[in-house]
């Protein structure tokens, strides 16, 4: 059973936990149930089905934001061999909201990089709470240059609530940071495959989020603010966040249709949070495809429809 429940969740978890329970009584008081618990799982799968396929885009931040959700550094131990974390941006310090390194991913060797959130309160200030720093981007740039270096492609995973707003981070530059992780990915002449797979907020996402194909897994979001930071400036209350995310327009199939991202990457029933490992097996399948795609196109060819790409996004008029 989860550890923790959303409140659009509870229907189907008292259900899973009424299923558990008549299995451990059938089981211990040697009685059969089998046509009981049939009955109840089929219940249970027509309810999941209704919930999570109406969810709102308020509901599917909170899935988002999960606490059992899987983070970057769950995927990449799931989805790739050997990996090698990587530290420093050879000008300041380690980030630890940004972790990456070399791995092995289907027998090709790839640099792995994205934002990674902490589980619990010390972790959590450790990771800063997946919010980077300056110096955070400049070492995924670092690696990135690395990457090129080595002929390597490059596998993102973004999940942050915003890069860090401190007085410290403005200080070395957190703007320019970004700003030159835009410019210098756009020209990046090795593949470059982006995974929305948490939150992406803002400029924090974007700072590394600019590749060759843009996936976003089902019940993550990507906005230019957070819907509380949307509702302090629009409403000056916080609690106008499900009316936020509706406006904004935050969930994957908005971006889809707004040709934002390139594809959207189905979650098990109920979340990734439900079934870690098949979510990992799913965006795994996704990669690989677009990778053997992408690793037969020239540097050049590469460079030019990433561009094409990113400067072909919104409607304008002049």
């Amino acid at each position: 059973m989860p550890k923790f429940v959303l409140d659009f969740e509870k229907p189907t978890v008292e259900l899973e936990k009424r299923i558990q329970d008549m299995k451990e009584f059938g089981a211990s008081s040697n009685i059969e149930l089998s046509s009981e618990i049939e009955s109840l799982e089929k219940k249970l799968g027509k309810l999941q089905k209704e919930i999570y396929s109406h969810l709102t885009r308020w509901q599917r931040v909170q899935l988002a934001r999960h606490p059992d959700r899987p983070y970057s550094m769950d995927y990449i131990k799931m989805m790739s061999e050997d990996f090698v974390e990587l530290h420093g941006d050879r000008l300041f310090r380690d980030d630890k909201a940004i972790i990456g390194g070399l791995a092995s991913f289907g027998g090709r060797p790839c640099m792995f990089i994205g934002h990674q959130k902490g589980r619990g309160t010390k972790e959590n200030l450790y990771r800063n709470f997946g919010m980077p720093h300056p110096e955070g981007y400049r070492k995924a740039l670092r690696l990135m240059g690395t990457a090129v270096k080595f002929k390597r492609p490059v596998i993102i995973l973004v999940d942050t609530p915003g890069a860090y707003p401190g007085i410290g981070a403005e200080e070395r530059g957190q703007a320019e940071a970004i700003a030159r992780n835009l410019k210098e990915m756009s020209r990046l002449p090795v593949p470059i495959i982006i995974s929305i797979v948490g939150e992406g907020a803002s400029g924090g996402a974007l700072g590394i989020g600019v590749g060759d194909v843009v996936l976003m897994l089902e019940n993550s979001w990507y906005s230019v603010i957070s819907p509380e930071g949307c509702a302090a400036i629009l409403w000056r209350d916080r609690a106008q966040a499900p009316q936020a995310a509706e406006a904004l327009k935050v969930a994957s199939g908005d971006l889809m249709s707004l040709r934002v991202i390139d594809k959207i990457v189905p979650e098990p029933l109920g979340g990734a949070h439900r079934d870690p490992t098949q979510a990992a097996k799913i965006l795994k399948a996704e990669i690989s495809r677009e990778l053997s795609r992408l690793m037969r196109l020239s540097p050049e060819v590469l460079i030019k429809r990433r561009l094409e790409k990113f400067r072909s996004m919104g409607v304008f008029s002049e």
